[in-house]
């Protein structure tokens, strides 16, 4: 459903990604010394000049979103003051700083969501809901049970809990779960055929929630940017070898983007509904996830983006040998063009089949 203020929030959220990662290549560049012609809000066309700073002049622009810099003797290597003229050290600087900005905003705004939202704790078992006449309701369970072995194996993950039961379908087996900080045990027996819609068990499973002080809450939110990180990195290897499902593997544009946006911002009504909850924190989720991916991509080796450039740097540190800037060049628009094609496939895609949403 058209949702002309929802829109105008995805458009800014995104900008916002997407100028973060532009500011940190002006800053940086500036700082060593590396000329900046301009700085634009949005893309060009240009709209209008705002003003000149420190020999920059700054735009703004008619496309909407993010923005960009354009740097002196980004194609020429002869242009005293520009970027191809720099040592090699300024110019890894200058490359990486976008998506250095975009991991810090991402880390953040984690920093944020944990100090107000109190984390779920993945190495504790929850009892939520215990099923009638199963294994669970036999032995005692109650929902707030925290569980704590089954058998010798102790349940520190939802994956050792499913193992632990594995191992143990059809056999009796002690189960020990904690009630109120006062351990007790019970016999249960895992069963191999449980009605539909029950586990083994019998009951439903989840974490309780975490309270952290405000350093645990940085050090959550450095745990948390390092898996998005070694997820994302290994879905390609992941993929080949089967261990995740194609949808859990694409890639999505804009379309899916924003469809995870409107989903997010219904469960924020919901809760804000339901919890009197008034900040977006499932948005503000949305986007510290994104910005991290960005910052990612932008580090993938392919010419035309940041990290193509990089790979042509330590090309150029190893060979000690530039690059002509002709075939650099030639290589970053063929890229580009490419980029530009598989940017718009995957669009008509999101279009003609959207992303399933859970």
């Amino acid at each position: 459903m058209f949702n002309l203020g929802l829109i105008i929030q995805f458009i800014f959220v995104f900008g916002l990604i997407v100028f973060v990662h532009e500011l940190g290549h002006f800053l940086v560049a500036k700082r060593v010394g590396i000329e900046v012609e301009e700085f634009g809000f949005g893309y060009p066309p240009r709209l209008v000049k705002l003003f000149d700073w420190k020999g920059t002049a700054v735009s703004l622009n008619w496309i909407p979103f993010g923005g960009f810099v354009r740097l002196k003797g980004e194609t020429d290597a002869g242009e005293p003051g520009g970027m191809l003229a720099a040592p090699k050290w300024k110019r890894f600087l200058i490359l990486i700083a976008g998506a250095t900005m975009n991991f810090i905003l991402g880390i953040l705004l984690l920093i944020f969501l944990y100090n107000v939202v109190n984390p779920a704790d993945p190495s504790k078992i929850l009892v939520m809901e215990v099923a009638p006449n199963s294994p669970a309701q036999s032995v005692g369970l109650q929902p707030g049970d925290l569980i704590l072995k089954l058998g010798d194996d102790p349940i520190n993950s939802t994956e050792a809990m499913v193992n632990a039961t594995k191992k143990h379908l059809g056999q009796e087996v002690t189960l020990t779960y904690l009630r109120e900080g006062v351990e007790h045990t019970g016999l249960v027996t895992p069963r191999q055929n449980p009605p539909e819609g029950q586990g083994a068990i019998g009951f439903v499973m989840s974490h309780p929630e975490m309270q952290l002080t405000f350093g645990q809450s940085i050090g959550m939110a450095f745990r948390t940017f390092w898996d998005q990180v070694k997820t994302t990195v290994s879905l390609p290897y992941n993929y080949i070898k089967g261990a995740i499902a194609p949808e859990e593997a694409r890639v999505i544009g804009l379309k899916g983007i924003y469809d995870l946006f409107s989903n997010a911002a219904e469960i924020d009504q919901t809760n804000a509904e339901v919890s009197h909850e008034v900040l977006p924190i499932t948005r503000l989720s949305l986007v510290s996830m994104l910005t991290i991916a960005i910052g990612i991509t932008n580090l993938l080796p392919i010419p035309a983006l940041d990290g193509g450039q990089i790979m042509f740097l330590l090309i150029e540190a190893v060979t000690r040998k530039r690059i002509p800037p002709r075939v650099a060049n030639a290589v970053n628009s063929a890229f580009f063009v490419l980029l530009i094609l598989l940017f718009a496939f995957i669009n008509i895609r999101d279009f003609v089949n959207p992303i399933i949403i859970p």
